[in-house]
């Protein structure tokens, strides 16, 4: 092995936490098997993407011979730097400020919360070793998949070495993920800066936070670290925070920022970093104007790189790019019809559920599609995703603009939360569900919704969506009361009196009661 897995950054300290999770997703003394002489699927890569594809695979039970093969961590981003260690920290800093803002309940909060910094992380910790042996190489190898644990290159049309191991296959797949980057500011790298993979291995908390990129990750955790007890300031290159996001969405964000306190630097254009003993010095350009403003850490908030190098792609015909990553078509083939991809590697959608779904298409289309028939198409996904912010932003289809750039004729329902009485019980009021339609009917183009739990509320519209159901038939959908949910609820009941209590129905109406 190249490196020792426990010198990585993203696994210190070496607690017993983190010993225990690393025991389980890459194993100091693993020994890997002697390669099958001819393996129906390899699988390069056991993020989501590839853990879901091998898994998924061996599961149906039919003997299929199956690799998989990773040199980090086994779990990949979503265990050990994405989803798990930011939403266990998330939910600490949720409680925090839940506690500081408990006086219009009618709960006398405490003069200051103390925030036990290294106890959060720990937690963060505890958790991610506690959830990681779903995703163990042991579990795995129960499975009946060979377990490779190394560096995998294409050797040509037909193998893959890992280490001094030659795999053999039919089909292989491409899960390699990407990598957080920087962006090539002078004197950044000199002075020292975190991203998602060295962030969560803080055991001090910074005093004074800098984060560079207004987009979800940089939203969601300096809003963490602001309610965890860091001095925040945002800096963002546009002149809005969440600006791919729906307009009223991203602006409810950033004034929920500003009132709690956190510092934003819009419009603002990094020229370079240096450290000195006060701190880290940003020096930036606001408006024509030069400033400059100091901290004792900067966290990258922005940017990733898929990870295509070293697999030797050339030898196999698979054409890629090292901003874009590997090309697929829409059945996530790449240029070579026996090698597929998923996951970050190759889609725009960067999201654990974008590449589980990626990858069980992945399945079928490799495995159970002979000759092209019965495909599915990455295109035909509906895809939510959520900005875990407080509220949270959830959102899925089209937004106003992408329908009209398609010529598509489009009306909006609105349904403020202050008009939904579980919004106003819980006070969080400060939010919104936005329905769009297809112009003349109740076909449901996208959806966007702001609220402490909007990831938990958007799947019933994605629901709606896949099965093809408009907001016709979610005013019969019987929503308990009361619940925030109740939005939808809401949204359906408009669109209906809207379409259909006109002076004409309203006239047949009355005949009908008049002769029941």
């Amino acid at each position: 092995m190249p490196h020792s897995i426990l010198d990585e950054p993203f696994v210190q300290p070496l607690d017993d936490y983190n010993q225990a999770m690393v025991a389980q997703v890459h194993p100091i003394d693993w020994v890997n098997p002697q390669p099958a002489p001819l393996y129906d699927l390899v699988v390069i890569g056991a993020g989501t993407a590839g853990l879901v594809v091998a898994a998924g695979a061996a599961g149906l039970k039919l003997g299929l011979k199956i690799a998989l093969v990773e040199r980090d961590l086994m779990g990949g981003d979503c265990l050990t730097l994405g989803c798990v260690p930011s939403k266990t920290i998330i939910q600490s800093s949720r409680i925090a400020a839940t506690i500081r803002d408990a006086a219009p309940f009618g709960i006398h909060p405490p003069a200051s919360v103390d925030v036990d910094f290294a106890a959060v992380m720990q937690r963060m910790r505890r958790i991610r070793a506690d959830i990681s042996h779903h995703d163990s190489a042991q579990e795995f190898r129960s499975l009946g998949i060979d377990v490779f644990l190394g560096e995998a290159a294409f050797v040509d049309e037909r193998t893959i070495t890992v280490d001094d191991r030659y795999l053999h296959f039919k089909k292989a797949v491409i899960a390699t993920g990407a990598r957080a980057t920087h962006p090539n500011i002078p004197g950044l790298a000199a002075a020292g800066f975190l991203t998602n993979e060295t962030v969560f291995s803080l055991t001090d908390r910074p005093a004074r936070l800098a984060v560079m990129g207004g987009g979800p990750i940089g939203c969601e955790l300096a809003q963490a670290f602001y309610r965890l007890g860091s001095e925040v300031v945002l800096l963002h290159k546009n002149g809005h925070l969440l600006d791919r996001e729906d307009a009223d969405a991203a602006e409810l964000i950033q004034q929920r920022f500003l009132q709690e306190g956190l510092k934003l630097l819009l419009d603002c254009n990094i020229e370079r970093v240096e450290q000195t003993e006060a701190g880290k010095v940003i020096h930036y350009q606001q408006h024509g104007d030069a400033k400059t403003v100091v901290v004792d850490e900067i966290l990258i908030g922005a940017g990733r790189s898929p990870n295509v190098e070293g697999l030797n792609l050339e030898a196999v015909g698979v054409k890629y790019d090292a901003h874009h990553g590997v090309e697929v078509n829409d059945y996530l083939q790449t240029t070579n019809p026996r090698i597929f991809a998923a996951g970050d590697i190759c889609m725009q959608w960067k999201f654990t559920h974008a590449a589980d779904a990626a990858a069980r298409l992945v399945i079928k289309n490799a495995l159970f599609a002979p000759f092209g028939v019965g495909r599915s198409k990455l295109s035909s996904l509906v895809m939510p995703w959520v900005t875990y912010t407080d509220p949270e932003v959830a959102h899925v289809g089209l937004y106003e603009a992408e329908a009209h750039a398609k010529g598509i004729k489009t009306q909006t329902i609105v349904i403020p939360f202050s008009e939904v009485d579980r919004a106003l019980t819980d006070g969080e009021p400060d939010g919104f569900l936005k329905v769009l339609l297809k112009r003349g009917s109740d076909k449901i183009l996208g959806a966007t919704i702001v609220a402490r739990h909007a990831g938990e509320m958007i799947s019933e519209v994605t629901l709606a969506m896949v099965t093809n159901q408009g907001l016709n038939a979610l005013s019969k959908v019987i929503h308990p009361y009361p619940t925030q949910a109740e939005a939808i609820k809401k949204a359906a009941d408009n669109y209906y009196r809207n379409a259909f209590l006109n002076p004409t129905t309203q006239f047949l109406l009355k005949l009908v009661a008049r002769f029941s």
